[in-house]
C-alpha cells in the first residue's frame, strides 16, 4: 500500500537579524533564508544554470579526478540499492570536474538524462579559490567544506555525525528532516553496506510502502520539510536524519561540517560496531547488566563517577586529552587483534 501522507510541518526559520553564531549553535534544525545570497556563485546561478556552470568551471581543478555517481533514467534520480540489496542502482566513475560540468550543460534540456552526481567533493581540492570568493564567517570553528553538483537526484534519509550547514548555490532543493529518535520508524538499512558511507532509510518518502513500513507514518508525523532556493541555507544538527531532493536540471550545494567535540575523539559508530560484536548476542539478562554499565560509565557519567578514585589512579576514567585518546586507541587495537 503506497499512500500519500499529509504535508509535514515546515522546518523553523531563523528570525531576521538572528546572529549567525546563534544559528550555528542551535540543536534543532533552522532555515536561514538568504544567508549566502551575496555569494558571486549564487549571483551567477540566478542568471541561469549555464552561468552557474561557467562560474564553477573557472575554479575547477581538472588535475584531480572526482567521483561521479551515474544512474540510468529509470532510477528516477534516487540513489539506492539494487533489488538484491547487495549492490546499488548506480555506478561510480572517475572523471574530471570539468567533464562533469560539461555533461550537465549538454544534458540541461534532456528530460531523460541519466542521473549525474558529484557528491561530497572537497571544495578546496576540486574547486580551489571558490571558498575565498564565497565566504561565511564561522568564527573559531574550522568546518570541512564540500560541494555537491548534479542534476535531479534523490538522496535517502541518512544522518551525519557532524553538524551541517548546507547552502544552496544553484537550483532548488527539498530537505526532509526527521529527529534522531525516529530511528525505529525509518527502517534503516545495513550498517556496513551503504550507498555513500552512512546507513540510509529504506523508505521512499515520495511513495512510502506502508504495508512494508507501517511505522513510517509515525516518523512522517515528526518530519520537517523546507524547499530552499539559491542563497538559502539550512542547519542540520548532528544525527538528524535528512533526505534531500535536488529538483532542477542543475543543482549545486555547498555544505560545511564541524563537530562540537575535539578532532581526536573517535567516531561513535565504531563503538556501536564494537557493541554489535561484543554485546548484542549475549543473554538478555547480561545485556541488561551491560546497558546499566554503559549508562554508568558513558551516558550518565559526570564528575562523581570516578570521584572515589585518586586522580593519579583513574586511568581511562580520567578526562581524555589527545595523548590519552591515542593510548586507548592503541590498547583497543591490541585487544581487537587478539
Amino acid at each position: 500500500m503506497r499512500a500519500r501522507l499529509p504535508d509535514p510541518a515546515p522546518i523553523p526559520e531563523a528570525p531576521a537579524g538572528m546572529p549567525l553564531d546563534a544559528v550555528l549553535e542551535s540543536t534543532t534544525p533552522l532555515v536561514a533564508r538568504g544567508l549566502a545570497a551575496h555569494w558571486p556563485a549564487v549571483l551567477a546561478a540566478n542568471r541561469g544554470p549555464l552561468d552557474a556552470i561557467a562560474y564553477l568551471r573557472g575554479f575547477a581543478n581538472d588535475a584531480v579526478p572526482a567521483t561521479a555517481t551515474i544512474a540510468p533514467p529509470d532510477a528516477g534520480g534516487r540513489i539506492f540499492y539494487d533489488a538484491s540489496m547487495r549492490g546499488f542502482n548506480f555506478r561510480r566513475e572517475q572523471v574530471s570536474a570539468g567533464v562533469a560540468l560539461a555533461t550537465l550543460a549538454r544534458e540541461l534540456d534532456n528530460t531523460s538524462a541519466p542521473m549525474i552526481y558529484l557528491g561530497a567533493t572537497t571544495l578546496d581540492t576540486w574547486f580551489p579559490g571558490f571558498a575565498l570568493d564565497n565566504r561565511i564567517d564561522f568564527g573559531d570553528r574550522a568546518p570541512l567544506a564540500s560541494i555537491w553538483i548534479g542534476n535531479r537526484t534523490r538522496v535517502p534519509a541518512h544522518h551525519d555525525l557532524p553538524d551541517n550547514l548546507a547552502c544552496v548555490v544553484a537550483g532548488r532543493r527539498r530537505f526532509t528532516l526527521f529527529p534522531p529518535d525516529q530511528i525505529d520508524n525509518l527502517y534503516i538499512g545495513p550498517l556496513d553496506v551503504t550507498p555513500a558511507g552512512q546507513p540510509v532509510s529504506l523508505v521512499d518518502p515520495a511513495a512510502p510502502d506502508l504495508a512494508r513500513f507501517p511505522r513510517f507514518v509515525d516518523a512522517w508525523a515528526r518530519a520537517q520539510v523546507a524547499e530552499l532556493g539559491p542563497g538559502d541555507a539550512v542547519l542540520i544538527p548532528s544525527l538528524w536524519w535528512h533526505a534531500i531532493d535536488a529538483l532542477d536540471s542543475v543543482n549545486v550545494l555547498v555544505n560545511y561540517w564541524w563537530r562540537r567535540a575535539p578532532d581526536w575523539m573517535d567516531a561513535p559508530l565504531n563503538a556501536l560496531m564494537a557493541g554489535l560484536l561484543a554485546i548484542r548476542q549475549l543473554p538478555a539478562h547480561e545485556r541488561a547488566h551491560w546497558k546499566r554499565m554503559f549508562e554508568h560509565y558513558v551516558f550518565d557519567a559526570d564528575d562523581t563517577t570516578a570521584a572515589h578514585i585518586p586522580d593519579t589512579a583513574r586511568g581511562v576514567l580520567a578526562p581524555f586529552d589527545e595523548a590519552g585518546a591515542a593510548n586507548l586507541r592503541r590498547v583497543l587495537r591490541l585487544r581487537l587483534e587478539r
